[in-house]
């Protein structure tokens, strides 16, 4: 838990966050939560100034924490001159419109929260379209009319992009709107398959992880580049990919955004196009922080996420990150319980090493063998065998090259598929 609230900066909104515990969130783990809102909202250009958890055993309907508690919080927003709300989960129309009426503050809950730091960080035109896309489809049915006059006067957190929209908008417009963007995002999504076509010839490898794990470190350690790497929730929006080259091996290596507790739906599916580098990928390295008090946790919100967008056959591999800031006995004990999974600093450069073979050991785990006399006159085709396999042995005689080695069972198949006419000798 952050025990210490930091001192208010004057150019950052002053905010209370809420949070409920209870038979299914014991208190403990609603702290780490707020923790986690916290740095949300440190992203988004707040200062928390009081933490506020409430015991009940499921949100009140109307107010989410009861009337004598939001009361209460009236009274706490006024003491510390608040500007803002921020709940840690989310909340429906009239609970936001009831929690508005008697506190006078802005009210945003989790997804809204997320939703407004995408839309701050989103760079790309695909990110912009895709960030527009699930803030509109989140804003439909929680339009209120008590933050009307704060639309485009005041801003902060909460109001960037469609949240300026004037409660009044038409909603048919607002319908058009999302169905005009749905129509930008498939012609992205064409784009960016036709761009992975011209990729079809080399293992993609996909760093995914909980924000914040350190997956644009690796990037940038391995692959020698200079991704965006920042220790705040959400640095990546966009996939970057970039190749590296390893002993055996060049891969293209893809960094996409991180995932989170309570990913917003609407966001998950106007991102499903960016994240089709995962779905594409042949190796998944699941990136985790080793640091993190909710590893298992974490872990789970990956694996589920992965499941929501379709991804489960795909090979895997573990990868314990910021090992140098972890205490030696944790440590052992991750390790005793994920035998499989591999340990590294990025920013140390610990274990990369590692990584890497273990990384070549998939791709190799896939290799079939073939053995092939090709005529001279094909030599483009030896220099594919060359480029997408490894080679055992190559003898020239006469007007024809004797190759033998391995490659992948797809690129083996491309590579017969030009040359019909040429029987392999060995078929292993």
């Amino acid at each position: 838990m952050l025990e210490e609230i930091r001192k208010p900066t004057l150019n950052k909104e002053r905010a209370v966050i809420v949070g409920l515990f209870g038979p299914d969130t014991p208190r403990w783990l609603a702290n780490e939560y707020l923790d986690e809102l916290m740095l949300l909202g440190d992203t988004a250009g707040a200062e928390t100034v009081e933490r506020v958890l409430q015991n009940r055993p499921s949100p009140d309907p109307t107010t989410y924490i009861g009337t004598g508690k939001l009361n209460q919080l009236k009274q706490i927003v006024a003491e510390k001159n608040a500007d803002i709300l921020m709940f840690d989960d989310d909340l429906t129309a009239t609970q936001i419109r009831n929690i508005e009426k008697i506190t006078k503050v802005k009210v945003l809950d989790r997804s809204g929260l997320i939703l407004d730091i995408f839309a701050s960080r989103a760079k790309t035109s695909a990110a912009k379209t895709q960030v527009e896309l699930a803030q509109l489809q989140y804003l439909l049915p929680r339009l209120t009319r008590f933050w009307t006059h704060l639309s485009r006067q005041k801003g902060g957190i909460g109001t960037k992009g469609p949240g300026e929209t004037q409660i009044e908008t038409d909603r048919r417009l607002i319908g058009k709107r999302i169905s005009t963007l749905k129509e930008k995002l498939d012609k992205l999504d064409k784009q960016r398959t036709t761009q992975r076509k011209g990729r079809e010839n080399i293992t993609r490898v996909a760093l995914v992880g909980y924000t914040n794990a350190g997956k644009s470190t690796i990037m940038n350690t391995l692959t020698k580049t200079d991704v965006l790497a920042e220790n705040r929730l959400f640095a990546t929006l966009d996939s970057t990919v970039r190749r590296l080259e390893m002993d055996n091996h060049d891969v293209l290596l893809s960094d996409t955004v991180g995932f989170i507790r309570k990913l917003p739906h609407d966001l998950i599916e106007s991102f499903k196009s960016t994240l089709d580098e995962v779905r594409d990928s042949d190796i998944l390295l699941h990136v985790v922080d080793a640091t993190s008090k909710l590893v298992e946790d974490y872990i789970g919100v990956v694996n589920d996420t992965l499941e929501d967008l379709g991804v489960k056959d795909t090979k895997k591999i573990l990868v314990f990150n910021k090992i140098d800031a972890v205490d030696p006995e944790i440590l052992i004990s991750l390790k005793k319980e994920y035998p499989e999974a591999l340990f590294i600093s990025a920013f140390r450069g610990i274990g990369l090493g590692k990584l890497q073979a273990r990384i070549e050991q998939f791709i190799e785990e896939e290799y079939v063998a073939f053995s092939y006399n090709v005529p001279m006159s094909h030599y483009k085709a030896v220099a594919y065998l060359h480029e997408v396999g490894v080679i055992d042995h190559e003898h020239f005689e006469g007007n024809t090259v004797s190759i033998e080695g391995s490659s992948t069972k797809a690129d083996r198949d491309r590579f017969e598929s030009i040359l019909k006419e040429i029987k392999p000798l060995i078929n292993a």
